[in-house]
């Protein structure tokens, strides 16, 4: 007898269940497919019905054994920080990558990719440049594709509002870069989760900027943070140019809370994008996320 599994349309996963979109994404897509994540070491809920593969994308990966009998990739593969020569390896491996999803007829291709920067950093940052070489190469080609671009990402686990949560918690001031007044709309690692499960089996083609259901003056997610811990909010007011040479004195001594690009990109405002409304209801608001950090839910991990 043919099992349910088999029956199944065939993703490959590429970059695996280990980090924060993935730990949500795939849960989401169990139920409507089969799935071989492909990645160099297994997340712990990378088992049986998953078929985990090893394999570093910055090397020369057999894409088109791990293509055989897909219908569907899915790319979570990136770093928040690396050396310059990474990205660039990283982002041959997956033009790799697509350039043989094209011979193999592949019919579907859904990128996990960010939101719009500067464009001094869209340009002469690698994390970036390259990042967006992927894109265009999606983009150009035969394949049909959704470019997914979600903002400030909540979810457990995260880098940013937990260990911001964290910092309040534990020290009597928090850094408030600039004026406080460029936007932030975060969304739900879940809601993404969801929306890539949608446009997997979709028809749409282009590129799709995911923002959550709140547009908010980052000092008034902040202001909202202290007082969901019960904390009058007290900042250590800094320059965005400061806040630079802080945040690459801390990455010099070891540190990963934040990176400069992060200051520039986040007092850039241009991550207050509009909210997502093709899920047909209301996207989660951070606030519930915020009170369960506040009420002693481990907060994250700060790597």
């Amino acid at each position: 007898m043919t099992s349910v599994a088999s029956r199944l349309p065939r993703l490959l996963l590429v970059g695996g269940a280990g980090g924060l979109v993935g730990r949500s994404l795939l849960p989401a897509l169990l139920p409507a497919y089969s799935i071989r994540s492909v990645h160099r070491a297994p997340a712990p809920n990378e088992t049986s019905p998953v078929e985990w593969i090893r394999a570093d994308v910055q090397t020369d990966v057999d894409w088109a054994t791990l293509l055989r009998d897909v219908d569907v990739v899915v790319n979570v593969a990136w770093y928040r920080w690396a050396a310059p020569e990474v990205f660039h390896r990283l982002s041959e491996g997956l033009i790799r990558l697509i350039r043989t999803a094209e011979s193999a007829h592949v019919g579907r291709f859904i990128q996990i990719s960010v939101p719009p920067a500067p464009q001094r950093l869209e340009t002469g940052l690698p994390y970036l440049a390259c990042k967006r070489a992927v894109d265009r190469a999606l983009a150009s080609s035969d394949l049909s594709y959704r470019i997914i671009r979600p903002t400030m990402l909540f979810g457990s686990g995260d880098v940013l509002l937990g260990v911001m949560m964290r910092l309040m918690r534990r020290y009597p001031w928090f850094p408030m870069f600039g004026d406080g007044e460029y936007h932030v709309s975060p969304i739900s690692v879940s809601d993404v989760a969801e929306v890539v499960v949608r446009e997997a089996s979709g028809t749409s083609v282009g590129v799709l900027d995911l923002g959550g259901p709140e547009r908010l003056r980052y000092r008034d997610l902040t202001d909202r943070m202290f007082r969901i811990l019960g904390k009058r909010p007290r900042y250590w007011r800094m320059s965005p140019a400061s806040a630079r040479r802080l945040t690459g004195l801390m990455v010099t001594l070891g540190s990963t809370l934040l990176y400069p690009y992060e200051v520039d990109w986040l007092v850039s405002d241009m991550l207050g994008l509009p909210a997502y409304v093709g899920l047909g209801r209301t996207l989660q608001r951070v606030d519930p996320y915020l009170a369960q950090l506040a009420g002693g839910v481990p907060l994250g991990r700060s790597a």
